[in-house]
């Protein structure tokens, strides 16, 4: 991420404040995992000299250790160090990253759909006609089993077997219920695209990207329901649209010049009780939003 925007003595309390909101969840979710704050420093400290050294150079001059100590406030002996240390690189799990592309196949072919454009069921195996084995051959570039890979989806979750033996796809694919390293990949990958969209359009970058929200209270439980049954079609419906277009584009950009760009479109749904408000007088109440 380029500065873009004029730099700030000190940060604004609105950034501030919506620093700790979006922090809230996350410092949850590291106590659930036992991962105390000394720990998470060292994590932050890596990351600072890190992004430092790759995000903030100055144009025609080398990085220094001095320089990315004055940006991070961490001292220049720390900075030394890690910078010598090679940061892992951030890869998905071989199930989670062959899986994807299984299944951005199976959701966006011609051949594996029906009239309705959904994902038809396969036979295990075959020689003639479409089947599950030949799905995993097309897609892996290696030896890879479908039987592994069948095994695997059922074990958690994304595929199931129908009363005549055939795979199904799970509508909610790929949204594993067991495989925490996957699942925590998708965290990552996800969250990191998200922040980094609306981190793009705080500093003003140019062009802006697509961020959008819908968001109301006061709402009884079976609206929520009702809300959640739409939002799944829909934001279903979209997600498999994008991938057929997405898919047919990347085949046609193969060998392109300028074919070196990615991008990530997601959709969440998330529900909690709201806290209420009190007002100046003491009283509970909760304004509407939208």
């Amino acid at each position: 991420m380029k500065e873009t925007s004029t730099p700030i003595k000190e940060p604004s309390k609105a950034f501030i404040k919506a620093l700790h909101h979006l922090l809230r969840p996350l410092v949850r979710l590291l106590l659930h995992f036992q991962i105390t704050y000394p720990s998470l420093g060292n994590i932050l400290k890596q990351l600072y000299v890190d992004v430092a050294e790759r995000d903030f150079k100055l144009e025609g001059k080398a990085q220094t250790d001095s320089r990315i100590s004055l940006l991070t406030g961490i001292h220049r002996k720390d900075v030394k160090r890690l910078r010598e240390v090679s940061e892992e690189a951030y890869v998905p799990s071989a199930t989670a990253s062959l899986g994807s592309q299984i299944i951005a196949r199976w959701l966006s072919d011609p051949a594996y759909l029906n009239a309705e454009g959904l994902p038809i069921a396969l036979p295990k195996s075959g020689d003639k006609g479409l089947s599950f084995d030949q799905l995993v051959k097309e897609v892996a570039k290696q030896d890879i089993r479908s039987r592994a890979v069948l095994d695997e989806w059922v074990r958690l979750g994304v595929a199931k077997m129908d009363d005549k033996d055939h795979v199904v796809l799970n509508n909610d694919a790929f949204v594993p219920k067991h495989g925490f390293d996957d699942k925590a990949f998708f965290f990552g990958k996800h969250l990191h695209d998200h922040i980094s969209a609306s981190a793009h359009n705080l500093t003003n970058g140019e062009p802006p990207q697509f961020d959008r929200g819908v968001f109301y209270n006061n709402l009884t439980t079976e609206s929520i329901e009702t809300l959640r049954e739409l939002i799944e079609v829909q934001a279903t419906a979209l997600l498999v649209s994008v991938n057929k277009e997405a898919k047919a584009l990347q085949i046609d950009d193969r060998g392109k010049e300028g074919a070196n760009q990615r991008f990530n479109l997601g959709a969440y749904f998330w529900v909690e009780e709201q806290a209420p408000k009190k007002d100046v007088e003491g009283k509970k109440e909760a304004d509407d939003e939208k």
